[in-house]
């Protein structure tokens, strides 16, 4: 997709990885509300366990580096962040894959809640390791830095209204969260949001072109075959030696495949045996 292209007014495919991230944030709403009418002491229990607060990280609740992200506050939250993680993840999927949103996706919320967590115990900007926070916008920051790296000049539609080049778009988004972090009213959501995009910007800017995952697989099995190919070669010089024991004399090439005697007698300018 060129890069100065505009993006067309219809509505993107719901399908693949991200109709899979909006279900389960959509599950997870709603089966967050049902626990509320049947019981708010453990609703609130469960929201202890599962929201990102550092000092419960630290103290071994690592899951919350993930689980906060399922999380929203309220309706709105919930709307917003789906549907810009609709139309942004749409236009990564389409041209990257679902295996390499999926990753830069929980690469920036895992990631983000990692970097924001250690910073908040610095106290910087008023930060407190024992205040919590929820939401899928550190992940959905991670899609937006995505989108301006690699869709810079493509044109979108800022909130619905206004047409505006992506890398302006997404200048417009982390100016807001700067601002927040800055007047200390949800100074650690902001820096989540925040810690999310540099976690995006880093995963694209270093994971392999595939994915994570498909790097992992293709240098494991680039690992196996080397070893099986070391075992080869082993194999085929136990087996000279075995020979010219016998008084017989046999050969193989350097990846220990063998060579027939007939090769190494034929003339290389002789091209009768092609015919």
């Amino acid at each position: 997709m060129p890069r100065s292209s505009q993006i067309p007014l219809a509505l993107p495919s719901f399908s693949g990885a991200v109709r899979r991230l909006i279900l389960l944030n959509i599950a997870v709403f709603f089966g967050l509300a049902v626990l509320h009418w049947v019981s708010v002491p453990a609703e609130g229990f469960l929201l202890t366990h599962l929201a990102l607060r550092p000092i419960a990280v630290l103290h071994g609740e690592i899951w919350q580096l993930a689980t906060y992200s399922l999380i929203q506050p309220g309706i709105l939250s919930i709307i917003f962040s789906m549907l810009t993680l609709w139309f942004t993840g749409s236009l990564l999927e389409s041209s990257h894959g679902s295996r390499w949103l999926s990753e830069l996706y929980w690469t920036s919320v895992i990631g983000g809640a990692v970097i924001a967590s250690a910073v908040s115990f610095t106290h910087v900007f008023g930060l407190r390791p024992d205040v919590g926070a929820v939401s899928a916008w550190a992940g959905i920051f991670g899609l937006l830095i995505a989108i301006a790296m690699v869709y810079g000049d493509q044109e979108f539609l800022l909130w619905f209204v206004l047409r505006i080049k992506a890398k302006y778009m997404v200048a417009v988004y982390i100016l807001i969260a700067i601002a927040v972090l800055l007047k200390e009213s949800d100074s650690f959501g902001a820096l989540l949001q925040l810690s999310g995009a540099l976690a995006g910007f880093l995963f694209v800017r270093f994971a392999p072109r595939r994915g994570i995952a498909f790097g992992f697989s293709e240098r494991f099995y680039g690992v196996r075959n080397s070893y099986y190919r070391y075992k080869r070669r082993r194999a085929a010089r136990k087996f000279e030696v075995y020979m010219r024991k016998q008084n017989r004399e046999v050969h193989f090439d350097k990846d220990g495949r063998y060579i027939d005697p007939d090769e190494l007698r034929r003339d290389p300018n002789d091209k009768r045996w092609m015919n």
